[in-house]
């Protein structure tokens, strides 16, 4: 029963195609048999997972696996302690992770409590409220402002009908609506002026219409439908620790074979090559490396938290961090979704009205000084009549703005100007309006003043102001109308980004007391008073935010559904395109084929009257050129990109619903500002991780390199299997979790984003990783053969290298605070959870030398001072040989994370995309 294209059809042809009457409605009885043949109307929204599923994924890692599979081996073979701590890290790591994603959907739930709106229908001859869920196709609604529009619905009439759909569309300016049929094609949601959409609010006036869809068949359903089909992205931390795990996995496996060769080649004990084996597996694997990264994420959850950017998931925090792309809606996120007048031209002159938003402070001005009213007769006309002839009612506050945005700019510029708005109604009381319809582009406003008598203010387009006026006001009075220096002022005006009303008044005299004031009576000599310009002003801090966006090597591009001159106007603020070409239209980019739409994309910056389909496809033509893409927006026009995103980042303030369960981040002030200091959570957070992996791997080869070094010279074990779960648990248990709450580092947003391909490690980590491991090992190797040498006591020899292990990473952990600064430029109590760390770790690891049950229980034996003074200086030489290193490295341009910091490297990676 659905018509098809209903916006291109007569009302009479929808009312035969859906069986109903424009009048009478549907009877009762066919408006329940529709209920049951199309079900109720609402969208099936996104299912959220339960706490079960919650808990279930926190295990579901390749990590988990191979830890697992650890704390199985190490039961088999009787080590009970060995898997009792490596089971408890396994459940310590998975309710962390639950505990940050559960608070995590709980704050997103408190953000979307919204019921089912009513709708006022027509049913049988009778007007009445049902619930919007009760709708179907053929129901006759009946609209009035202020109204949620519960459905599709084709418009039978509309008496000054105004319809705020930016929600929907993007488009900041209400839309006036028509009845009349369309001929155009392939039109989107935006310019289908006589059709009203499910979710959208009437802003001005009344109409009927008749529902052509409902549910899923709406603009909404359909969105929410493309939502569901769009496959999740991975974030890329989850596919490096895959394959750092896989790698890791690997290479355990071959030293397991080589130590099992190794030792029944030196005719050694079964148990013996056993030991060895779990021993080298326990130091191999970095057992709290999935802990470290959830609480390093949790610490960026966190951080980001207090920094208005709440995330949905733990990987979120890496993802926006190593983003190239964002794409931006513009209203309510690069601007404040409050129309404000930024110019207004009066007596020939222009003057400047300063501040943004809704804010009645600052004035107006003219060549930088304060206007006085009382000199300037023609700007104060104007102001009048912007107040005089206007249906808003208030100024609007932070909590209250109720009207059209454009009608309350102009009480907020009289405001400005002295008028007081409530002041002025009174001395100036309304007696009859002509409201605004876009078939003649005005209003009119018949007051009683008190100085001239009745009198008539319009405000309109300057088109149809100027046409109706023969005069104008001017500094020195009543002059000559220069209507064509009104128009070019007009296009002038209009062509930085502003939206242009002209204002005009004269007298009621030819009328008599009773007669109604009407449209077709207001061609009479009126008197051109000026123009009043007005634009969604930025956020104060968007352009900043996207300056750092951009010295960070990540493109910005704008996707609003507004106009093209708007939104070119807002993107030469920003900085954002070229000259010649910085913007196109999404109908534009619906007709590309593939190639050229790649081409479109590598250069442009600027998409208008974009279509939810065409958000989807630019952002899969950038992850096809493997971008990492992060997308913003509010509406439910933004969802199947905000899902098809790495990132979906929703707005918490004025976002929908649809739009916060598809995002896996919400910025709680709407703030593009937000997501800057989120980039440099995200890029603090991937560095820690790095940091984290670079201390828990270069370790683990030291341990893993002493053992086979042990097993290659034909020695004895330099520490048993329960003594290496001691070096990481005291070690790597304390310190590397430390290390999560690092803060972070200068110059993080003066790096490009990190290549896509390249992992926790890349080639001058990995390097740096096993050459302080080879270092390690040596020490304590050497340090274990000399306690032998001198005193052929085993226990003792062993627990002399463990505490060599043990104080090489206190020392370590120091260095990998950064891995490129010296150690002299890190404060040293700038993480004071790194120094309570190794303070208890220090404490907790003299405790097994000294008391005797420990002792009985870790296989060690007391040392005296001259073996701590010796441990002690072999520890710190591992500090003199990390500064060396780290020198050489800042001296060929490597920064925080071992990024290069190179000016050619980052100006390659961030402005490739722009030039194509």
């Amino acid at each position: 029963r659905d018509a098809d294209l209903p916006y291109r059809m007569t009302v009479d042809a929808i009312c035969q195609a859906l069986d109903t009457d424009i009048e009478q409605g549907l009877s009762k009885e066919e408006a329940a048999r529709r209920l049951e043949e199309y079900g109720p109307n609402e969208v099936e929204s996104a299912e959220m997972a339960s706490w079960w599923e919650i808990l279930l994924k926190q295990f579901l890692d390749p990590l988990i696996y191979i830890l697992f599979a650890a704390a199985v081996i190490a039961l088999l073979f009787g080590d009970y302690i060995d898997s009792s701590v490596i089971m408890a890290v396994l459940i310590i790591n998975g309710g962390i992770g639950f505990f940050q994603e559960w608070r995590a959907r709980k704050a997103i739930l408190s953000l979307a409590e919204l019921t089912a709106p009513q709708a006022r229908v027509v049913r049988g001859g009778t007007e009445g409220d049902i619930s919007s869920t009760e709708l179907v196709p053929g129901d006759v609604v009946l609209l009035r402002s202020g109204d949620q529009v519960p459905a599709d619905l084709r418009l039978s009439s509309a008496r000054e009908l105004t319809a705020d759909e930016s929600a929907l569309t993007g488009e900041s300016v209400p839309v006036s609506k028509q009845t009349a049929p369309l001929e155009e094609e392939h039109l989107v949601a935006g310019d289908q002026v006589n059709m009203a959409f499910s979710t959208t609010v009437i802003t001005r006036g009344r109409g009927r219409a008749v529902v052509v869809r409902t549910g899923s068949e709406t603009e909404l359903g359909q969105i929410a439908s493309a939502m569901r089909d769009v496959v999740d992205t991975r974030a890329p931390i989850q596919l490096k620790v895959r394959t750092l795990s896989h790698w890791i996995g690997a290479s355990i496996a071959a030293m397991a074979v080589l130590v099992g060769v190794v030792g029944w080649l030196q005719a050694r004990a079964l148990d013996e090559v056993v030991s060895m084996i779990i021993a080298m597996a326990v130091a191999a694997i970095p057992e709290a490396l999935p802990i470290v990264l959830t609480v390093t994420l949790a610490v960026g959850v966190q951080r980001m938290a207090d920094r208005n950017a709440i995330t949905r998931s733990l990987p979120a925090v890496e993802t926006l961090g190593s983003t190239t792309v964002i794409g931006s809606d513009k209203t309510g996120t690069l601007t404040l979704n409050e129309m404000t007048v930024k110019s207004i031209w009066a007596g020939r002159r222009l003057f400047d009205v300063p501040g943004s938003g809704y804010d009645v402070q600052g004035g107006i001005e003219f060549d930088g000084a304060p206007a006085d009213l009382q000199d300037e007769t023609a700007l104060r006309a104007v102001l009048l009549a912007g107040l005089l002839a206007n249906e808003a009612q208030e100024i609007p506050t932070a909590d209250k703005k109720e009207g059209d945005p454009t009608e309350l700019a102009l009480l907020v510029s009289a405001e400005k100007g002295g008028l007081s708005v409530d002041d002025t109604r009174r001395r100036y009381p309304l007696l009859d309006t002509i409201p605004f319809e876009s078939e003649r582009q005005f209003m009119a406003a018949l007051v009683d003043n008190p100085d001239d008598g009745r009198v008539i203010y319009l405000k309109g387009s300057p088109e149809a102001i100027v046409d109706r006026c023969q005069q104008e006001l001017t500094t020195d009075g009543i002059d000559t109308l220069d209507s064509e220096a009104a128009l070019e002022m007009a296009r002038e005006l209009a062509s930085r980004g502003y939206r242009v009303l002209a204002m005009a008044r004269g007298p009621w005299e030819s009328k008599t007391l009773g007669e109604e004031m009407s449209p077709e009576n207001q061609d009479q000599d009126f008197v051109f008073l000026g123009l009043q310009a007005m634009e969604d002003p930025l956020r104060p801090e968007t352009r900043e935010a996207v300056d750092q966006a951009r010295s960070a090597g990540i493109r910005v591009l704008m996707l609003t559904g507004d106009h093209i001159e708007t939104a070119q106007a807002i993107g030469e603020q920003l900085g954002l395109g070229s000259q010649e070409q910085n913007a196109v239209e999404g109908r534009n980019v619906h007709e590309l084929d593939e190639e050229e739409f790649t081409r479109v994309v590598s250069e442009i910056d600027i998409y208008a009257r974009v279509a939810p389909e065409h958000k989807l496809r630019i952002v899969e033509a950038l992850k096809a050129d493997d971008q990492i893409v992060a997308v913003t927006g509010d509406g439910v026009n933004d969802a199947p990109a905000l899902r098809a995103a790495h990132l979906g980042i929703a707005m918490g303030q004025e976002g929908t619903d649809v739009a916060r369960e598809a995002s896996d981040m919400i910025l709680s002030d709407d703030n593009f500002a937000s997501i800057a200091a989120a980039i440099e959570e995200g890029r603090v957070a991937f560095n820690n991780i790095r940091k984290v992996t670079y201390f828990l791997l270069s370790t683990g080869v030291g341990l893993v390199l002493t053992i086979l070094l042990a097993l290659f010279a034909g020695w004895p074990l330099p520490f048993v299997a329960v003594q290496v779960l001691w070096i990481n648990l005291v070690t790597k248990g304390l310190q590397d979790v430390a290390l999560a709450f690092e803060p972070g580092e200068p110059g993080l947003l003066d790096l490009p984003p990190r290549p896509v391909d390249e992992g926790v490690f890349h080639r001058p980590v990995l390097i740096r990783m096993l050459g302080l491991g080879v270092f390690l090992a040596l020490g304590t190797i050497t340090i274990f053969w000399g306690a032998m040498e001198l005193t052929g006591d085993l226990v003792l020899s062993q627990s002399i290298a463990m505490t060599q292990m043990v104080v090489f990473q206190f020392f370590h952990v120091a260095n990998c605070r950064s891995l490129h600064r010296s150690i002299l430029q890190v404060p040293p109590f700038s993480n004071r959870a790194l120094f309570a760390a190794v303070s208890a770790a220090f404490l907790a690891h003299i405790a097994i030398l000294y008391i005797p049950a420990l002792q009985f229980l870790f296989q060690t034996a007391p040392l005296t001072l001259e073996h701590w003074g010796i441990i002690f200086a072999v520890g710190f030489s591992v500090i003199l040989v990390a500064e060396i290193d780290k020198l050489f490295l800042r001296r060929r341009g490597f920064g925080p994370g071992l990024a290069k910091t190179s000016t050619l490297g980052h100006e390659d990676r961030s402005r490739r995309p722009l030039e194509g």
